[in-house]
């Protein structure tokens, strides 16, 4: 099976190069990678005995990034090395100012990994989430260095549990410890007989709040954009949303049945996708970064935010948001708009996201398959905004504390 595997990397790997001909995040993925042992060699005394979490893309990063913080507040010796597996994770993040190095993680070979785990020889390694790279795992695993899972969030359909090959669960025993979001995943764990696991939630919801607290507690200067576009009205705010979300939602926006201002934050925002978003807009609209355009921007109903970087900030101005991704694979973070009071709607695909599940038990998550479902919610969220704004602060609060379970094992376990 082990073969098979190697195999399998190493075929990826081809397939990647003659994809990076034709399609630019594969050509990034290609890039990024290029000459990465001299590179990293470079780097070696700087993150030699260092803490290195690997996230696969930006939504990991930001769940790991709480107690990347809290270590290095807790060790500020020891250096921190992040890795990703995805461009749109590492692009983001690859300046991020608490790091001492911020690199690819390398094709899963053998002899990478050796190569990789011996140049920075690490001091404690932590996954976040999910990626689970055998000989990554392997090498670190016989290298007797202290491995963690961080947030795991595992389902009864991965392979780790419907197969009976032993080489499935052969990367979960690596792990020192398995930190869970939920006792779900706990049981499936506890299932294939691993009991190196604790319950501890979801660290995003540690990062949503210090980013809402920090900027109360930094008494945040509101844009000016955004506040001469609202003029104090209601607010729909449409976070990183598809092509497919805006054909269902944009036509009630254009008949007016939806009558309170929109802030759309596209998830894409190449100049192609933007052009397509304006062409399904008819009322009057404008672009966030043309904004020097309009003398009147109160006269709008639609303004686009086409600028990285504003989308977490911009939900403290909605009344409620829409957040794009569950008509697809994957829903976006909603605990982002959350934590600023703003109930939540999303698509039918949530079934990889348990906070999303969390978030409908407690009456504060709304799940919708098309435009006549999404209206009833709407009216729902607006008759009883008031309420649902206390009960959301209420609930975000009450997830929080994560970061701190985990940090306590680590002290016992590092020490």
């Amino acid at each position: 099976m082990q073969l098979l595997y190697n195999f399998g990397i190493r075929l990826y790997g081809l397939l990647l190069r003659i994809a990076a001909m034709f399609n630019p995040k594969a050509k990034l993925w290609i890039a990024g990678r290029k000459n990465w042992r001299i590179r990293l060699l470079k780097q070696q005394e700087k993150v030699t005995n260092c803490f290195w979490f690997h996230c696969a893309s930006l939504g990991e990063f930001e769940q790991g990034r709480p107690l990347m913080e809290a270590l290095k507040s807790a060790y500020p010796d020891t250096p921190l090395l992040i890795t990703f597996f995805s461009p749109s994770g590492y692009e983001n993040k690859k300046r991020y100012p608490l790091a001492d190095h911020i690199c690819y993680l390398p094709l899963d070979t053998p002899s990478n990994a050796r190569y990789f785990i011996n140049t920075i020889r690490p001091k404690a390694v932590f996954f976040i989430k999910y990626e689970f790279w055998n000989n990554m795992l392997s090498e670190v695993h016989k290298s007797r260095i202290p491995l963690y899972a961080v947030a795991g969030n595992f389902r009864p359909e991965q392979k780790f549990f419907t197969k009976k090959n032993p080489f499935y669960t052969s990367a979960l025993r690596t792990f020192n410890h398995l930190f869970v979001q939920n006792e779900k995943s706990k049981d499936l764990l506890k299932s294939v007989g691993l009991e190196n696991v604790s319950v501890c939630g979801d660290t995003r919801y540690d990062r949503v709040w210090q980013n809402a607290q920090s900027r109360r507690n930094a008494n945040h200067t509101p844009n000016e954009v955004v506040e001469d576009f609202i003029q104090q009205e209601k607010v729909l705010v449409l976070g990183s949303s598809w092509a497919v979300e805006h054909e269902i939602l944009l036509p009630l926006v254009n008949a007016d049945k939806i009558e309170e201002k929109v802030i759309i934050a596209p998830h894409e925002v190449d100049s192609k996708s933007l052009k397509a978003l304006e062409n399904h807009i008819t009322v009057p609209n404008f672009r966030y970064s043309h904004h020097e355009d309009y003398a009147h921007k109160e006269h709008k109903r639609v303004l686009i935010i086409d600028t990285i970087g504003m989308l977490a900030n911009t939900y403290a101005t909605g009344t409620y948001a829409y957040i794009g991704g569950a008509f697809g694979k994957g829903l976006h973070n909603i605990l982002e708009p959350a934590v600023f009071g703003l109930p939540v709607i999303f698509g039918p695909n949530f079934s990889k996201f348990p906070e999303a599940q969390e978030f409908i038990d407690h009456g504060i998550g709304f799940s919708i398959k098309n435009a006549e479902e999404f209206m009833s919610a709407r009216e729902f969220i607006l008759t009883n905004h008031k309420t649902l704004e206390a009960k959301i602060k209420a609930f975000m609060q009450s997830k929080l504390g994560a970061t701190q379970m985990i940090l306590n094992q680590l002290k016992e376990d590092l020490n």
